[in-house]
């Protein structure tokens, strides 16, 4: 069973929504009470921005038995003007949250072990 961390005082760079974002992106069959733990929020909140970010079009969701597979539309532009005037999409903010392939693949040593 999953507890419920303790709040976050404070500001933070990241929002709520960019962390479940983020999640998802890494895993696309994540359950929502794995996106609470990795993100610090209970699933009730997860379940409130996973309906935010599909009512705006950022994620879809299918039913697949008893579990969800999730689609980001990585096109879609981000929602505050600053970042809209510049045409910053959801792909360009999961590029710098969520790790490379390679780089959850690779040794704990950091030594290169594939062709370039």
């Amino acid at each position: 069973m999953y507890e419920v961390p303790e709040p976050h005082a404070g500001w933070t760079f990241l929002t709520n929504h960019a962390r479940v974002l983020a999640v998802i992106a890494d895993n696309d069959h994540a359950r929502i009470r794995d996106i609470a733990a990795h993100c610090w929020l209970t699933e009730r909140a997860v379940q409130k921005i996973i309906v935010d970010l599909e009512g705006d079009g950022y994620l879809s969701r299918t039913r697949e038995g008893r579990s969800n597979t999730y689609r980001i539309e990585p096109g879609k532009t981000l929602r505050h003007p600053a970042e809209a005037d510049l045409g910053l999409t959801v792909a360009a903010l999961l590029s710098l949250l969520v790790r490379d392939e390679r780089e959850r693949t690779a040794p704990a040593d950091g030594r290169h072990t594939g062709t370039a």
